[in-house]
């Protein structure tokens, strides 16, 4: 039993016919995922037509190139609502009931971006940071109530988002792929899946570089993008 949010009705409904082809139930809840009040209705939809949400997968996302010379704190509060707030929303309306249920499982879509800051995406890796802080606070917190968190941070996806860059993508992964190891790593209530290896490894110890040091890589990193 599936309740599908997002804003795209008719994706919504194409996905909820193939569910209910293999014999599951779905329904379809027209969402804005960064106005609280559409969360809230939506998983109240889904808790009337469904029962009482087992697992919730916080998996809306966007992404803006932030200009220095040309700054728009509203396209940053945009990428905050939707990354992030979004996904506590949706947290503040399913955690109660699974803590008084004593089980559930919280799966938040992070990404290697929110391992530090990168060149031109200081709202999607700010965003990225806070899903990655927010629930592994969550995680520590949620220790012996019977609620799992499991954090996913990919690499590049080949995705509609990921199309519209014009910048080379290391390790780009197909998403079928993708979407196999993020079922497999939830299903087994993981704490962390971090993918591709060799990306995340990278930008992992990239963090552990000395701050001068950090910050001309990224200028290398910020060329390359621009070519």
């Amino acid at each position: 039993s599936v309740g599908l949010a997002a804003r795209r009705v008719d994706r919504m409904e194409s996905v909820a016919a193939e569910i209910e082809q293999r014999g599951g139930k779905a329904v379809v809840c027209p969402c804005d995922v960064g106005d609280r009040a559409d969360v809230v209705a939506a998983v109240n939809k889904t808790e009337r037509e469904l029962g009482p949400v087992d697992l919730l997968v916080a998996n809306a996302g966007m992404s803006i190139l932030t200009h220095v010379k040309a700054f728009d704190s509203a396209g940053v509060e945009q990428v905050l609502r939707v990354n992030f707030l979004g996904a506590v929303y949706a947290v503040e309306a399913t955690l109660p009931g699974m803590l008084e249920r004593q089980s559930g499982q919280l799966v938040a879509m992070g990404s290697i971006a929110g391992y530090g800051g990168l060149p031109k995406t200081a709202a999607y890796s700010a965003s990225k940071g806070a899903m990655h802080n927010f629930f592994e606070s969550l995680s520590v917190d949620l220790r012996g109530t019977g609620v799992d968190v499991t954090i996913i941070t990919p690499g590049y996806i080949k995705t509609e988002l990921t199309d519209q860059n014009r910048h080379h993508m290391p390790f780009l992964v197909e998403l079928d792929p993708a979407v196999q190891r993020i079922a497999e790593a939830s299903a087994r209530r993981k704490k962390h899946l971090a993918f591709p290896r060799p990306l995340s490894t990278a930008v992992w110890l990239a963090q552990m570089l000395p701050a001068p040091w950090y910050h001309a890589l990224a200028a290398r990193v910020k060329r390359k993008k621009a070519e």
